[in-house]
């Protein structure tokens, strides 16, 4: 009898079908809405899973909170995905935006994030979810209360909780993914370190991602894929010049580097020459957070060897698990 079991579980086992990994560089597809009376880009972005920075780049000429009715904004919710390996978590810090790659062959879900403010940077390198908790209490850090002595020594799950409702701790001491009671602070840099969501962002995510599940936290500004024949560059502010796009829609640093030239380069291989460098140096001084066509290879041509690497860190990530790159001090803040 035992024997049977084991022989059918066996057949089982052996037949039963592999999941496929996701197999594109990059995911979702651009829209253009003409705006409404009513609207803020604050507002648009949220209806449309997008962060305040993202919405303001793509519409760097548009008032951002009064469009003007019939006003053609472009929605950027086409991405290239970063050059990381498509698993678990994967944050993107100066797109602000976290990608969880738990769909097998389908497009990983993908969310706008709220991230560490100047002096207060989220850390970069790799760690997993260690713990996770509805209603989750949030204590100020000794920092906080140095500069805001009237604050509570805690609060409690309800809407004054800067953590929201839901909570995902990772290895890194006191730092976690987790919502806001603030949503307009997603797609800025506003939190004490940590990853702040939307709260219908972090319910969904918080169902689907279980204990264990790897992070990886990668500085990528520039992103690079083919799709099909085509080259694309995504170019967004890095962090430090996201506060400029955010108050101006501009940026007023904007020169192609060497590692950025080199990335290209690298991507664009054999058909290097095909590159619109005038167009590559236009997407980089506006960075406006959607993919741009910057080559085109003939129908039928062979792939690029390695043309799988998407992108680049600006610096080379030497954390390892549970070690970030830059610590600061303990921080479960917002």
């Amino acid at each position: 009898m035992l024997k049977t079991i084991f022989k059918t579980l066996l057949v089982l086992f052996v037949s039963a079908p592999a999941f496929a990994a996701y197999d594109k560089p990059y995911i979702g597809e651009m829209k253009i809405y003409p705006a409404k009376h009513e609207d803020t880009l604050v507002y648009i972005a949220r209806d449309n899973n997008l962060g305040f920075v993202e919405m303001r780049a793509a519409n760097p000429d548009v008032d951002p909170w009064l469009p003007g009715e019939g006003t053609k904004l472009v929605i950027p919710t086409r991405h290239l995905l970063p050059d990381a390996p498509y698993k678990g978590i994967v944050i993107n810090l100066p797109e602000m935006r976290l990608y969880a790659f738990i769909n097998g062959e389908n497009e990983p879900e993908s969310y706008p994030i709220g991230i560490g403010r100047e002096g207060l940077a989220t850390p970069l390198g790799t760690t997993e979810i260690v713990r996770k908790q509805v209603g989750p209490t949030w204590r100020p850090t000794p920092r906080m209360r140095e500069e805001n002595p009237k604050l509570p020594e805690s609060i409690g799950p309800g809407p004054d909780n800067p953590l929201g409702d839901y909570a995902m701790y990772l290895g890194w001491a006191q730092y976690a993914i987790h919502g806001t009671n603030k949503p307009f602070g997603i797609g800025r840099r506003v939190s004490s370190g940590c990853i702040r969501m939307y709260p219908e962002g972090i319910e969904a995510l918080f169902q689907r991602i279980p204990i264990g599940t790897p992070v990886r936290v990668v500085d990528q500004p520039i992103k690079l894929a083919w799709i099909e024949n085509e080259l694309y560059l995504e170019a967004h502010p890095d962090i430090e010049q996201a506060f400029q796009m955010e108050e101006t829609g501009q940026i007023y640093s904007h020169q192609l580097d060497n590692e950025d030239l080199k990335a290209i380069i690298n991507v664009a291989g054999k058909y290097k020459d095909d590159v619109d460098w005038a167009l590559v140096r236009h997407a980089v001084k506006e960075r406006k957070g959607y993919p741009i066509k910057i080559a085109e290879r003939p129908q039928g041509s062979e792939p690029v060897p390695g043309e799988q690497k998407r992108g680049q860190d600006r610096v080379e990530n030497k954390a390892g698990a549970d070690e970030p790159e830059s610590s600061e001090e303990s921080k479960t803040a917002s």
